[in-house]
């Protein structure tokens, strides 16, 4: 290698390992840099790099940007850097020798056993565990004509999903478990679902070793690299790149009609507090990338809960996250993004939240990115909590209150009738634009954060007990309700009583204004045993069992015509508020009339455990609508409103009622002849009319 290799200058543009007709060009930023050194290796488990490339301050330095172009290499070529300067950690910085550093803007990571978290922090030499990069030529790739989809998101319905726990169980059945290539043999399943986007827990390269073993990091919001796809999801051995591999994923999603969307963490990475390791960031230029406390600079701002907090307004940052962003969308062809403690991203260096954040302002208005969504999760673990106020006029937001106000109105508690309407109707209560978008409200029951909702049904406690943090760690408030026993029971009413509850759940999310968002495995009561943060749980407890799907094929069919009924009805997906006033008793929408067990009375009392509303579907095309939600423990008999001659109301759903009768397939419903219905404890009805 040596004797073929001659270097130039190269160009502090564009970052990372470019190739070249005559070689590749590296950049790299580092402002309080002394030295850097191009580390090129035959094997990223070798005892010493192969070649070690000076780079001279004189010759392959331009202001902030180290550069070098290196002849004689290309694609596969595997490379690290070393960079010294000032070790004054009072000061910010944070520079070692001894430290084998990732490329920021590597495209591919790659390790094995070699490999060690522990060895990555402190000050010894890691030159044989340590992570490395590989150049990519990120043309090598027939797209076949693949490009984003761009569905709007008020037809979105979006299943949240982890790539490597959909198909890791051995009930699976795939080639592949728990890979890029798992998914693609799962497409007709989640095809026959009715979902219109996955949105995939963190693909971006992240460090499975962060929590004490023998547990690992499953989840993967610990990123070490923005670009890379996660190597954990590839097929070992594969002779298909990583980028090709998660690109043949995408293709295969695309054209079964499926978009793609990100969970993206740029509020932190896997370097931890002044403890943590050193991987890339922290030994790069540590002031610049990490939010640092201004007292003792030695310490971590940590508005993340994970250690360290990204400086996302330094312009250092910024950038790096727009050209990730730009990568992930014109090279890997995603169609959008969830920012995870997208607040993070509203805070200036000194940690205060801004009025006008320029990083979150340029995700909004950069055109490169105008035809993806943009999703926050708008708020931090800081205290800032901006759901209702995040910036913009396109992001939308993970409503963390429709979770909540849902939760409770079914558990039955008292005084939340008007928080409950509210949700329902896309929260205008929180949303106070005239001109708000209903879609950009993100309706969840559940999510990979907390129970899953067969076991929001089945504890009235967390049991986290696995996790080996003495069930300290996941939220305390899950607003739950075991129904009479706790954990998995053969008693019949028992069971009975949890799946009309998960049917609820289900009807309601999907007949509420807004974009509606499932957690994988919910439709065949996927359980965590009870464990409502199994972030370090890559086993059975997180996995999707497949078994399942036959176990409930029953609330599989009505999982997938709940959604069915979703799409064939404009009037549950109402674009803007047609018209509002302050209070929720007084809200007047030109398509929805409240109502109680009596026509026009709906009760709003503290005590009140139920609502009824009318859509008039007439406006747009569709069907009227008549809902009823009894969360109460007895049943009631709700008045009709009146309907003209040919016209009655026919029965859609009811959640009482033992399969196949809970959910109607379209021309199946039966007609309702009485002028009352009863609406059986704890249960959902609803009616369609037909409109001349």
């Amino acid at each position: 290698m040596v004797e073929s290799l001659r270097t130039l200058p190269g160009l502090p543009y564009p970052l990372g390992a470019t190739v070249q007709p005559n070689g590749v060009n590296f950049a790299l930023f580092s402002k309080n840099a002394t030295t850097v050194e191009l580390l090129l290796f035959d094997a990223y488990d070798d005892p010493a790099p192969a070649v070690v490339i000076p780079l001279d301050p004189r010759r392959n330095r331009t202001f902030y940007y180290w550069h070098i172009l290196v002849q004689g290499i290309g694609p596969g070529q595997i490379y690290a850097y070393r960079v010294n300067g000032p070790y004054d950690p009072q000061q910010g910085l944070r520079f070692h020798p001894n430290k084998v550093l990732l490329d920021p803007y590597a495209r591919e990571i790659v390790y094995g056993d070699n490999w060690s978290h522990r060895q990555a922090c402190g000050f010894d030499d890691n030159t044989v565990s340590a992570m490395k990069c590989r150049v990519v030529d990120v043309s090598d790739y027939d797209w076949e004509g693949d490009l984003p989809l761009q569905r709007p998101l008020d037809e979105t319905i979006i299943y949240e999903m982890h790539v490597g726990g959909l198909t890791r169980h051995p009930s699976s059945g795939v080639k592949h478990p728990g890979t890029f290539a798992g998914v693609i043999e799962k497409i007709p399943y989640l095809k026959s679902l009715g979902i219109t986007a996955v949105e995939l827990l963190p693909v971006q390269q992240f460090d499975e070793q962060d929590v004490p073993p023998p547990l690992t990091n499953y989840w993967g919001y610990n990123p070490v690299n923005f670009f890379a796809p996660h190597r954990g999801y590839c097929v070992p051995d594969s002779p298909v790149s990583p980028i090709n591999q998660f690109r043949d994923m995408v293709k295969a999603l695309h054209r079964a009609g499926i978009e793609v969307i990100l969970d993206v963490v740029f509020n932190h990475t896997a370097e931890g507090d002044e403890n943590g390791p050193t991987i890339c960031y922290r030994g790069l230029e540590n002031r610049a990338y990490y939010l640092l406390d201004p007292n003792d600079r030695s310490r971590y701002k940590n508005y993340s809960g994970c250690g360290n907090t990204l400086n996302g307004n330094h312009s250092i940052v910024r950038r790096l996250i727009m050209d990730a962003l730009h990568y992930w969308v014109q090279e890997m062809h995603v169609d959008g993004f969830r920012f995870d403690l997208a607040s993070v991203l509203s805070r200036d260096e000194l940690g205060r939240p801004m009025r006008d954040p320029p990083i979150l302002w340029d995700i909004e208005s950069d055109p490169h990115l105008a035809g993806t969504k943009i999703i926050a999760e708008a708020w931090d673990a800081g205290g800032l909590y901006q759901v209702g106020t995040f910036i913009g006029h396109r992001w939308a937001e993970w409503n963390g209150r429709y979770r909540d106000d849902v939760r409770r109105f079914l558990r039955g508690d008292e005084g939340t009738v008007q928080n409950f309407a509210a949700r329902i109707l896309g929260s205008p209560d929180i949303y106070t634009a005239p001109d708000h978008a209903l879609h950009r409200s993100i309706n969840f029951i559940t999510c990979h954060d907390g129970f899953t909702l067969n076991d929001w049904v089945s504890y009235n406690r967390k049991h986290n007990e696995a996790n080996g943090e003495n069930n300290r760690d996941g939220l305390n408030e899950n607003w739950s309700w075991n129904h009479g026993l706790e954990g998995p029971t053969n008693n019949p009413y028992i069971e009975a009583l949890r799946e009309r509850q998960i049917k609820n759940a289900l009807t309601i999310l999907f007949v509420s204004q807004g974009t509606p968002m499932l957690l994988y495995g919910d439709e065949v009561r996927r359980t965590q045993g009870g464990n409502n943060n199994a972030y370090c749980q890559n086993n059975p407890i997180s996995w999707f069992n497949w078994e399942n799907v036959e176990r409930h094929q029953d609330l599989l069919r009505f999982t997938r015509e709940i959604i069915r009924f979703k799409g064939r009805h404009p009037v549950l997906n109402l674009k803007i508020y047609p018209a509002t006033s302050s209070t929720v008793d007084e809200w007047v929408f030109l398509s929805v009339h409240w109502h109680g067990v009596k026509l026009d009375r709906p009760d709003w009392r503290h005590f009140s455990h139920s609502i009824a509303l009318t859509l008039n579907g007439g406006p747009y095309n569709d069907d009227d609508l008549y809902i009823i939600f009894n969360a109460y423990w007895e049943d009631l008999e709700f008045e009709l409103p009146p309907r003209p001659v040919g016209s009655p109301w026919l029965c859609a759903v009811n959640t009482a009622l033992p399969s196949p009768d809970d959910i109607a397939e379209p021309g199946q419903e039966r007609p309702v002849v009485t002028p009352t219905i009863t609406a059986h404890a704890r249960s959902v009805i609803v009616l369609i009319a037909h409109n001349p």
